[in-house]
């Protein structure tokens, strides 16, 4: 099976240049369908699933391979290697952007331009960092999602959302969550919120944008401000849009301030 079929592509658009766009943990390529259309007159446009998620082949899945973040790097570059990509433009939701992150070190040629949306290297504060959680909460989160993936599910869509005045958001980000295989979910969990990819930031020069929402409670502002000072070749805009999915709540913003930097 070709590395398209395992990760359920979608290619659309004609241009030029390629631009890829990549989901978070949880979710699939219809995160997107609000913004990837919006780039279809001037680029080609590649959505995927990660392996576990949405339409991607399950049999694929390796809990090995995906104990880390690597295994997910190493699949962008397979992937993209056989679609043809080169100095194209990666566009990573959440956990994603690390994994972009990762790929464009892995294979250079890949990638011209990285955009992160609510991108973060590590989610536990340490003595010099501020991550936005402790290791206990962290531990709690995990411990919640392992004994009750449904209730997780409810309980954690909302607040990763924000957007309390819109409920049919944070219902879809529930639905998303409880479509995912359980034991995927609960190992994705792990591989993203136990990550530690604050060295990786060092000495990354590919042109990045980072896009910072306001009260986003999985990437604060002081953690988008972090990554903005460890990347050396990097632009901060701050959103207006608030909590961490700006790719369903506002994609008109979103789509503008990708505009502006492809």
């Amino acid at each position: 099976m070709s590395r398209a079929a395992m990760h359920n592509v979608q290619i659309s658009g004609a241009g030029p240049q390629t631009i890829v766009f990549a989901h978070g943990f949880g979710c699939d390529q219809n995160m997107w369908r609000f913004v990837a259309p919006e780039f279809e007159d001037r680029f080609r446009v590649i959505t995927f699933d990660h392996i576990g998620a949405g339409g991607s082949d399950l049999t694929a899945y390796d809990p090995v391979r995906y104990s880390t973040l690597d295994g997910y790097a190493d699949d962008v570059v397979a992937l993209c290697r056989e679609l043809g990509v080169a100095e194209g433009i990666f566009v990573g939701h959440s956990v994603s952007a690390m994994i972009g992150i990762l790929a464009a070190t892995k294979a250079p040629a890949l990638f011209g331009k990285l955009v992160l949306v609510g991108p973060s290297p590590c989610y536990i504060n340490t003595d010099d960092y501020v991550g936005g959680f402790s290791e206990a909460q962290i531990s709690e989160l995990l411990e919640f999602l392992d004994s009750n993936h449904m209730g997780w599910s409810t309980a954690m869509a909302p607040v990763i959302m924000g957007n309390p005045d819109r409920p049919e958001l944070a219902e879809e980000l529930t639905n998303s969550f409880c479509r995912t295989d359980p034991d995927i979910a609960k190992r994705f969990a792990r591989a993203t919120f136990l990550s530690d990819n604050r060295a990786d930031l060092e000495g990354f020069l590919v042109p990045s944008l980072i896009l910072q929402c306001s009260e986003d409670v999985i990437a604060p502002q002081v953690v988008g401000e972090y990554v903005h000072r460890r990347l050396e070749n990097s632009r901060l805009v701050n959103l207006s849009a608030t909590g961490h999915c700006p790719n369903l709540s506002a994609p008109a913003e979103t789509i503008a301030a990708i505009n502006t930097f492809v």
